[in-house]
């Protein structure tokens, strides 16, 4: 499987917004894969863990996206209630579609529409077409 994002742009992306998350002491000019880490469970980037990039370097890993798609895709439901605005995450901005917040880190929330395009990215990814710029 190939990188759903390159490293370059993270760590391009990151020294402009305090809000992603990396392994506590990376060097912002130097973001290696593995300091990347999932915004929704803080699990670390591996080759055998897609990963797919948002905004200014959000990220959420398929394991999480799995569980996002399982909620508002599959059952139809949302961690908060349809029409109350959340800001997502991966677009940043505010939606008031169903919507999937992560467990253990409330801030982290995804949209429907980013579920879906996340999905997108990681099915293309894994059929070999390539998705990076």
């Amino acid at each position: 499987m190939g990188l759903v994002t390159s490293l370059h742009r993270l760590a391009q992306r990151s020294r402009n917004y305090a809000r992603c998350v990396r392994r506590e002491g990376t060097d912002p000019n130097q973001v290696r894969m593995e300091d990347v880490l999932c915004d929704f469970c803080h699990t670390p980037w591996t080759l055998e863990r897609p990963m797919v990039e948002g905004h200014h370097g959000s990220c959420i890993c398929g394991n999480c996206l799995r569980a996002a798609w399982a909620l508002t895709v599959t059952s139809q439901a949302s961690d908060r209630p349809d029409g109350v605005p959340t800001k997502c995450t991966m677009c940043l901005e505010e939606r008031t579609d169903r919507t999937f917040q992560s467990p253990a880190f409330a801030e982290a929330c995804i949209c429907l529409r980013c579920v879906r395009l996340a999905t997108r990215a990681v099915a293309r990814d894994e059929d070999g077409t390539p998705n990076d710029e």
